[in-house]
C-alpha cells in the first residue's frame, strides 16, 4: 500500500475542500494528495496550504490527469483585532495566483522568522535542534510549528507531535512564540483581490452570531461548517447561521496526510454547497471578464 492510499475513506464520490500538502505542513506532495483523493473516491478537492499557493499548479495538473477537480485555495492565519484572537481563513476558488503569491511571500518570511525565534528558545533551554533541521522538514514550503515538532522527533527530544506541543510549542509553553499580527480584514482583501471567497475555517463554538456579523462586515463570505473538530450539533448550528446571515457553507477534512486520526474524505460537503460558492464567485466576475 502506498502512502497515498492510507487512511482514506474508500468508495466515495464526494467533495472535500480543506487539504494540505508539503507546500506547507502536509506529509504528501501536491500530486500525491490528488492521487490519495482519487483513491478515496473524491471527485472535487481544494488544496489549501498555509500562506502559500505554491502547490496549486502541480495539484491542478495532477487532477486534470486523474479526473479530480482541484479548486485553487489557501489557508491564511489572521487576527481578528489587536486583542490577538487568531482566525484561520480559507481562500477558495482563487483565480489570480500570481497576485496572491506576491503578498504571501512576505507572510512566509514572517513564518521563518518565528521559527528562528522558537528554535532559539529551544536551544536556550537545552533542546538539541537547529533551524537548518527545521527548514529541511519544511522542504522549501511555508514553515510552521509542525515542522519544528518533526525536527524535535527526529532529534529524539520528543516521541511524537503531541509531546512536542505539550512540552514546548503550544501556547504558554517554554518555546512558544506568538505569530506576528496580520488582521483578518487584510486576509479577506487579499483573497477577494485574487478572485476567491473567504471562509472562516474551523470556527467551532466560537462562531457566535455577533462575532460572525463583525467579520461579515469586513467581507467574510462563509463558514466552514463541517470539520473534524466540529460535533454534529456545532455543525448544525453553523449551517443555520450561514442560512440566517446569507453566508456560503463549506467543509473538509483538514487532511495533512497519512498520519494522525483525520480521514481523507471524512468530512465531505453536499454538491449544493459547492454550487452556492460557485454562484457567489460568478456574481463578482465583471461583465467584461465573463464574456
Amino acid at each position: 500500500m502506498s502512502a497515498g492510499t492510507q487512511q482514506v475513506a474508500a468508495g466515495r464520490s464526494e467533495i472535500d475542500l480543506h487539504l494540505h500538502s508539503t507546500a506547507s505542513d502536509g506529509i504528501l506532495p501536491p500530486a500525491q494528495v490528488v492521487e490519495a483523493a482519487r483513491a478515496a473516491g473524491l471527485s472535487v478537492i481544494a488544496l489549501t496550504d498555509h500562506d502559500t499557493v505554491a502547490g496549486v499548479t502541480e495539484a491542478v495538473a495532477a487532477g486534470d490527469t486523474l479526473g479530480v477537480r482541484v479548486i485553487r485555495g489557501v489557508e491564511l492565519s489572521a487576527h481578528e483585532d489587536a486583542s490577538g484572537k487568531e482566525v484561520h481563513v480559507l481562500g477558495l476558488h482563487v483565480s489570480r495566483l500570481d497576485a496572491l503569491e506576491d503578498e504571501l511571500r512576505a507572510l512566509r518570511e514572517k513564518r521563518t522568522e518565528r521559527a528562528r525565534l522558537i528554535v532559539n528558545r529551544l536551544v536556550e533551554i537545552g533542546v538539541p535542534i537547529t533551524l537548518e533541521k527545521v527548514l529541511r522538514q519544511s522542504n522549501g514550503g511555508a514553515v510552521g510549528r509542525p515542522h519544528i515538532a518533526r525536527a524535535l522527533i527526529e532529534s529524539g527530544a520528543v516521541v511524537d507531535q503531541r509531546e512536542a506541543f505539550d512540552r514546548y510549542l503550544g501556547q504558554g509553553r517554554a518555546a512558544f512564540v506568538p505569530k506576528s499580527q496580520f488582521l483578518i480584514g487584510d486576509a479577506i482583501r487579499m483573497i477577494h483581490e485574487a478572485g476567491g471567497i473567504a471562509i472562516w475555517a474551523h470556527p467551532s463554538h466560537t462562531a457566535r452570531r455577533e462575532r460572525v456579523e463583525r467579520l461579515v462586515a469586513q467581507g467574510l463570505d462563509g463558514l466552514e461548517v463541517r470539520h473534524p473538530s466540529h460535533s454534529p450539533d456545532v455543525a448544525a448550528g453553523l449551517e443555520a447561521l450561514c442560512d440566517f446571515l446569507g453566508l456560503v457553507p463549506s467543509g473538509g477534512s483538514d487532511w495533512h496526510g497519512p498520519v494522525g486520526d483525520r480521514m481523507l474524505g471524512g468530512q465531505v460537503i453536499p454538491r449544493e454547497w459547492l454550487e452556492r460558492q460557485e454562484r457567489l464567485v460568478a456574481s463578482r466576475v465583471p461583465a467584461t471578464t465573463a464574456r
